[in-house]
């Protein structure tokens, strides 16, 4: 039931207005879920490549991730701070945000609806906060028992801001820890389809990510992460031929 990965960096935000409402819809959801926490988890990465499409070639990029279950499901928020050391006009710091709340139906219902390989099917949202833009995205999702993480969401998505018709969205997220001799090591990341968004083209973009359990090494196990992260973007923002391949170095540091 946990949506422990969502890493989409679709646009972003010019101003802390947008990440600011995000968060404060976190913080009401966490309070109205206070003392029935089953999970929680937060973290910050950093991430630098050098190979974007569309403003900086280069970019460094701060982000901070949380993400918690309880009684009734799970919800998960993260914030992308791009060029955090930045000042210049031309490129200036910017900000993306998103909250995806989710609703397990088997919790709603008092009854396991876990069959096969489904472990659970939820009421699954998002709202993604970006520069001058808000959009609504809402479905269903199913869990996996294939994997420690393993989802298909689907989505109805409604661009707010950009005059586009209201499409579809899938969402796969997986995470596969597995370990070589006595290195930990994830396999995780998430994959989106877009389409039917007219006038903007369908786009695929993905952010698989191989990372090494360096805290193991120093007696905190799971509390720090090194590899990378491979951000592909087909048709980035909608734009026909717009392709987008970029490997990013990254640290990831978990409590």
């Amino acid at each position: 039931m946990l949506n422990l990965q969502r890493f989409e960096r679709k646009s972003r935000c010019k101003s802390l207005a947008c990440v600011t409402a995000v968060g404060v819809s976190l913080f009401c959801s966490t309070i109205a879920s206070a003392g029935s926490a089953t999970f929680s988890s937060t973290n910050i990465q950093y991430l630098y490549g050098t190979d974007y499409k569309l403003g900086d070639e280069s970019r460094s990029i701060v982000t901070v991730e949380h993400v918690n279950a309880w009684k009734y499901g799970d919800n998960f928020f993260f914030t992308d701070i791009t060029n955090p050391t930045r000042t210049s006009k031309a490129t200036p710091t910017a900000f993306y945000g998103e909250f995806s709340p989710r609703l397990s139906l088997s919790a709603l219902a008092g009854n396991s609806l876990a069959t096969g390989i489904i472990k659970d099917v939820l009421i699954s949202t998002t709202l993604e906060a970006g520069g001058g833009f808000h959009n609504y995205l809402a479905g269903f999702a199913v869990d996996l028992n294939v994997l420690p993480v393993a989802q298909i969401n689907y989505y109805v998505r409604k661009e707010i801001g950009n005059n586009t018709e209201t499409g579809s969205q899938l969402t796969f997220v997986w995470l596969a820890p597995f370990s070589i001799g006595s290195i930990s090591m994830a396999f995780e990341g998430f994959l989106d389809y877009a389409w039917g968004n007219k006038p903007k083209e369908n786009n695929i973009v993905a952010g698989p990510r191989l990372l090494v359990d360096i805290g193991n090494f120093m007696g905190a196990p799971g509390a720090l992460q090194a590899g990378i992260e491979y951000q592909y973007w087909k048709n980035k923002f909608g734009i026909k031929g717009v392709d987008e391949n970029a490997p990013q170095a990254m640290v990831k540091w978990i409590w």
